[in-house]
């Protein structure tokens, strides 16, 4: 391979890195908050879940990524460069301030806006069936975790608080359930967003769809065992007020949503479908236990991220043309 090829393949290793830990949190969040597990075994069994979803249940998705959001045949090197460059440049910035972002709508409209600058085509009913499941999936999940806490209310009446229980407390059979749905959504992110990573070596026709997938899944395995705790730790503590019931629920209609989407071929935010699924189970318990502020943050977090990606990914083509051309 050339230099320029060596440096995407390292940048795309350091991206699917940056993604692991971004998505700890999203992950095993509500079985730490509840005090199912600690967070080194959290860690431990999320690592290679999310690799096992990433080398074996990706492909779809990376397809989607790889061939089917920018036109006109192989993408140049230097383009694809750009577009991981910016996505991994803003993924870290966003995990540098612990503020859950979309990497997917950061890594999407950093490829549009590298194509734009490159004057490649776009297919834009891509984008705009990406965008209607992004603006549709949270309520999904706010539906579904308001009804899996409803139905587990009805069939056993919470207690009287609804503050988190200790690990001690908990039943074994609240133990597993909660382990279990993250465990889930740890595959599902490996699935859903190692091509935010290795789509650009599938633009450029250097990796076959498996290859990619299993460089992805070992990045994103490695960065949650050596970066993920503060994300965990942020989801897990700073949005709502979560029993172990409700944490469950949370995570079960996030996993849903997500596995749903990539068994299409397309991917959508873990995060945001965490959060609505949160919402839903807190509103499900008269929204007492949400906490609003945080969650405020991070909508603007999401509202930056796609226009940052769209002016980075354009900035750094435009520039590479002017300097070198591609």
């Amino acid at each position: 391979m050339t230099l320029t090829a060596d440096l995407l393949v390292a940048v795309a290793f350091a991206f699917a890195f940056s993604i692991g830990a971004h998505y700890t949190g999203a992950c095993m969040g509500m079985p730490y908050a509840a005090g199912a597990i600690r967070p080194g075994r959290a860690l431990l069994l999320m690592a290679p879940l999310a690799f096992v979803g990433a080398a074996f249940a990706s492909g779809q998705v990376e397809t989607t990524v790889g061939h089917n959001i920018l036109g006109g045949g192989a993408v140049a090197l230097g383009v694809a460069l750009a577009i991981v460059a910016s996505a991994l440049a803003l993924t870290s910035a966003y995990n540098f301030v612990t503020i859950p972002t979309s990497t997917i709508q950061i890594l999407v409209f950093s490829t549009v806006g590298a194509g734009l600058g490159a004057g490649l085509p776009v297919h834009w009913g891509t984008i705009g069936s990406l965008v209607v499941l992004w603006a549709t999936a949270p309520f999904a999940a706010f539906a579904l975790g308001f009804l899996f806490v409803r139905a587990a209310d009805r069939y056993r009446p919470p207690a009287a608080t609804s503050a988190p229980r200790p690990r001690a407390a908990l039943g074994r059979s609240a133990v597993l359930g909660l382990v279990g749905v993250g465990a889930a959504a740890s595959f599902a992110m490996g699935a859903n967003d190692v091509s935010n990573a290795s789509g650009a070596l599938i633009m450029t026709g250097l990796f076959g769809l498996f290859l990619a997938g299993l460089v992805g899944g070992l990045g994103i395995a490695l960065g949650v065992l050596t970066w993920g705790r503060p994300l965990l730790q942020r989801v897990a503590f700073d949005l709502v007020d979560l029993d172990p019931r409700m944490a469950t629920a949370s995570q079960l209609a996030q996993s849903t949503v997500i596995l749903v989407s990539v068994a299409f071929g397309f991917f959508t935010s873990m995060n945001q479908a965490l959060v609505g699924a949160m919402i839903g189970a807190g509103i499900a318990r008269r929204r007492s236990t949400v906490l609003w502020k945080p969650i405020r943050s991070i909508l603007i977090g999401w509202a930056a991220g796609p226009v940052s990606g769209l002016a980075l990914g354009f900035g750094l083509v435009w520039s590479l043309l002017q300097l070198h051309g591609l």
